[in-house]
């Protein structure tokens, strides 16, 4: 029996580093990509982030608006982490073994721009919290669903060195679809003189209403304009990826993938994990209580059925925007910083900005000034969404990337998943239902992911070799 699990053994890792090699040998012949075909390639994922955009911006004000308190909020967002944490690996390993008319990764983040479609419709029609928790599920499980193996797409389809510029782009495409996502309501209500408030007939305002069904089209009308616009390369060899597919293929197989790739992560991986830990526990706060502190601690709201909480949420928006703009606009400028100092310095300096100008909002008690703090916390959003990824994906085999990408999305997902079941509890207690003292909070976490950015004393020499960037 130990015989036959060894030999096993080692073809497996024999067939992996068979199609690894054959994945490298094409990609060193594939043409450079224009800008054009990069930007057609990645402007998917503005729908996907269109959607998120919308889910962060607004949901937890939606929830208060159907009677949450704040100790309640992160325990209503848990299963949206939750089936992340499983929804990422098996779509990412699914991916890995899939072959179709439709290519390799097209047919997933094109199932789940559907189901993202039907969750935004439904949104804003909620009954109930309840009703708006589990939409909020499926919501979030459709856009993993999109976004894994859209992670993966960039990676096999551009040669090694236009990746960085491939995700940068996908990083202005996320900043793109946040920024029009944040500030659509704003726009409705000021522009359009669209009613921004909630009454019997509609506990959720119209302007977040028509945001989500715009929301709705816009995902997946740009998922399917990549799926039109970019082909994917076929397995070099079909009939052996045949086979890896029904041996690794299914869900059962998914899961056993994954656990046994958890168990042997690239150092890199493993090193990057605690940065995104902390990073995220950093960004969930933001995203988690940002809006309601707007609200209240700005705009001094002191019920989400007044006006002043309506308009504190739209400044949210704005706020969000803004920031995204920001990121935007570094995302170009962060190859080239990554090409002189190193992917390591420069995503430190960011988190550290990131932290700082969310801590300041302490003593920030204008909502005009409140602004410039966003241009702190875009510069961590832009390197949070660009550089851990660059890092990893010259550190994992380029026949798993779907897989690996998936798990190394468990670091962003865990920590929601610990802010979801112990926020509550800390607000509650600690923090006495002080939306703004969480999103300080959150820049501490920043400050801690920056510090593990650092690396190890003894190899400080490394953050700065031409080969790391």
């Amino acid at each position: 029996m130990l015989k036959n699990e060894t030999f096993m053994s080692t073809e497996k890792i024999s067939d992996n580093q068979q199609t690894s090699e054959n994945y490298q040998q094409v990609n060193q012949h594939r043409p450079q990509f224009s800008f054009r075909q990069i930007l057609n390639m990645n402007l998917g994922f503005l729908g996907i982030q269109f959607a998120w955009g919308l889910q962060m911006a607004n949901m937890s004000a939606i929830f208060e608006y159907l009677g949450a308190d704040a100790h309640q909020l992160p325990i209503l967002w848990i299963a949206a982490p939750l089936t992340g944490l499983l929804v990422q690996p098996i779509i990412g390993n699914l991916s890995d073994y899939t072959w179709t008319p439709l290519g390799r990764r097209r047919p997933y983040f094109l199932g789940g721009a559907v189901l993202g479609a039907i969750a935004l419709l439904f949104m804003p029609h909620s009954p109930s919290i309840w009703v708006a928790a589990i939409l909020l599920w499926l919501l979030d499980s459709s856009a993993n669903i999109s976004m894994v193996p859209f992670r993966a797409f960039v990676g096999d389809l551009l040669p090694q060195d236009q990746r960085t510029k491939g995700f940068a782009i996908q990083s202005v495409m996320v900043g793109m679809g946040a920024i029009s996502a944040s500030a659509l309501p704003w726009i409705l209500s000021h522009f359009f003189q669209i009613d921004n408030t909630t009454n019997a007939l509609h506990q959720i305002p119209l302007t977040v209403e028509y945001s989500f069904y715009t929301g709705a089209i816009l995902f997946l009308g740009t998922v399917i304009w990549t799926v039109i616009t970019t082909p994917e390369y076929p397995p070099q060899n079909l009939e052996k990826f045949e086979r890896l597919q029904e041996q690794r293929g299914g869900i059962m197989s998914s899961i056993r993938e994954s656990w046994q790739s958890l168990q042997n992560m690239p150092s890199t991986m493993t090193y990057l994990a605690k940065i995104q830990f902390f990073t995220w526990l950093g960004i969930f706060c933001f995203f988690l209580y940002f809006p309601p502190a707007v609200a209240r601690n700005i705009f001094g709201a002191t019920n989400q059925g007044s006006l002043l909480y309506s308009d504190g949420i739209e400044w949210a928006g704005v706020c969000f925007a803004l920031f995204n703009g920001v990121c935007v606009i570094f995302s170009f400028l962060l190859p080239n910083f990554a090409q002189k100092i190193g992917r390591q310095t420069i995503h430190c300096l960011c988190l550290f900005c990131g932290g700082i100008s969310l801590i300041a909002l302490l003593f920030i008690h204008n909502k005009y000034i409140l602004l410039f703090s966003m241009f702190g916390f875009g510069i961590a959003w832009a390197s949070a969404l660009v550089m851990p990824y660059a890092m990893l994906t010259e550190s994992i085999p380029p026949q798993r990337r779907g897989i690996y990408q998936g798990i190394f999305n468990f670091f962003i997902v865990l920590p929601e998943i610990a802010v979801s079941l112990c926020f509550g509890w800390i607000m509650n207690y600690f923090l006495h239902d002080n939306h703004l003292l969480a999103v300080v909070l959150g820049g501490v976490f920043l400050i801690i992911g920056a510090g593990f950015t650092l690396p190890r004393v003894e190899g400080l020499k490394a953050i700065f070799p031409q080969s790391s960037n």
